[in-house]
């Protein structure tokens, strides 16, 4: 018995610096940008014709707006992008940081690359995934003829939807329109939508929920991306379309392992 104690305080000596290092380690930051696409390519399901981010009074707010998110000093930024891009979208970076790089219009080039240019991050990453879509063909099809009282609901929602976020696009600034594409009620609105649909076919084929899950199942492969990259002592920045963005906050607010950050009061200022 006394040679086992001795084991056991020797391993407890050996482990000790390593445990305590390990509990030095506070759990990564993350931080959700939730965004409307600046150079939209029309895939979303409400299209808007959209403000201009390029001009001079726009492109002010977006640089005070990169200063002042830059001061959460993220290690990491995460954008909406393919991981099989990252040698392409980096090498921008390096331009854009050698000055020879002139930024489109795109979100990730807007406030990504200026946000990680005065940070601790290195350099930007992608976090999109592209091989998983929103699956709503059958979905659509079976509402047509099976189920018209419910394909009514959905396209009157889209239409009001639609209706909401042209008028926005052009009565409020951009501030404004980032302060609400990060509110947690049009957080919950966005879910709604594939709620709404998840009963159709429920009495055998479930086109409803196949479609719903579809769209989760991509995002939930979104958000694994963004656990490898939010390790222990990382400070990581995610910016993505208000509708990845809407489910990704719900899991990371359920993820124990890392502490969500809110970005709202970088956008007030």
């Amino acid at each position: 018995m006394r040679n086992i104690a001795k084991y056991i305080a020797a391993a407890f000596l050996f482990a000790s610096p390593l445990a305590a290092t390990a509990e030095q380690q506070p759990p990564a930051q993350v931080m959700l940008f939730g965004v409307f696409h600046f150079s939209n390519p029309g895939r979303d399901m409400v299209k808007t014709d959209q403000m201009n981010v390029m001009t001079n009074e726009n492109q002010a707010y977006l640089g005070a707006l990169s200063a002042e998110i830059s001061k959460f000093n993220p290690t990491i930024v995460l954008l909406e992008f393919e991981p099989e891009r990252e040698p392409e979208m980096q090498e921008r970076f390096r331009q854009y940081l050698d000055g020879t790089y002139d930024l489109p219009s795109n979100e990730i080039y807007q406030l990504g690359f200026r946000i990680a240019a005065l940070s601790d991050a290195d350099t930007i990453h992608g976090f999109d995934e592209t091989g998983i879509q929103w699956n709503a063909e059958p979905l659509f099809d079976y509402m047509e003829s099976n189920d018209t009282e419910t394909g009514a609901r959905m396209s009157a929602l889209i239409e009001e939807l639609t209706r909401d976020a042209q008028e926005e696009q052009t009565r409020l600034s951009l501030r404004e329109l980032l302060v609400r594409y990060n509110d947690p009620d049009r957080d919950a609105l966005n879910r709604g939508i594939y709620v709404l649909t998840n009963h159709v076919g429920g009495n055998g084929n479930f086109v409803g929920a196949d479609a719903a899950a579809s769209w989760w199942h991509r995002n939930f492969r979104m958000y694994a991306l963004v656990q490898q990259h939010a390790l222990p002592g990382e400070r990581v920045l995610v910016i993505g379309g208000q509708g990845h963005i809407a489910i990704l906050r719900q899991l990371l607010a359920d993820d124990r392992d890392r502490e969500a950050v809110d970005v709202r009061p970088y956008l007030n200022q």
